[in-house]
């Protein structure tokens, strides 16, 4: 199966691939490589997803928000794919940021959002490492950042 089928079995709906506010790329080829910017948490109607895990969000809450993240780098290597995801090979690695309180410690289950969507999708190719990170503070407030490594063929 595709992964555009896969995408369309799944029911996602892939968000607009935003380009960046500051000064980077949203991607960037090196080789066969493909790396994807950090993707913040953005609601599918557009809201950033915002608040500390631990304290404004629960970890189900933040595992949606990084489930978020997640579909929005498909978005991004779709589109520095010309549309094509069959060019894709593998997912290499995730690395996701959690803004959380001091004592929240369940970072790598958040992370499992991100992670589990970009498996769904691309089956084994799917399968990566990963960092899961907690962090004081992200950029805008939002709860998740993840960003990305894919190999291309």
């Amino acid at each position: 199966m595709s992964f555009e089928n896969k995408i369309k079995e799944l029911k996602l709906v892939l968000p607009e691939a935003k380009a960046p506010v500051g000064s980077y790329v949203a991607t960037k080829k090196s080789g066969n490589l493909l790396f994807i910017s950090g993707q913040i948490s953005i609601s599918a109607n557009g809201e950033l997803i915002k608040g500390k895990v631990g304290k404004d969000l629960t970890t189900d809450e933040a595992y949606k928000a990084a489930e978020r993240c997640g579909l929005s780098i498909v978005s991004q290597v779709k589109n520095a794919c010309d549309g094509d995801l069959s060019k894709v090979k593998s997912c290499i690695k995730l690395t996701g940021f959690v803004n959380s309180t001091e004592d929240f410690t369940e970072q790598p289950k958040v992370i499992n959002g991100a992670s589990d969507l970009v498996a769904s999708i691309f089956g084994e190719e799917g399968m990566h490492t990963r960092a899961a990170v907690s962090t004081n503070s992200l950029p805008l407030g939002v709860s998740v950042e993840v960003d990305a490594i894919f190999e291309l063929n």
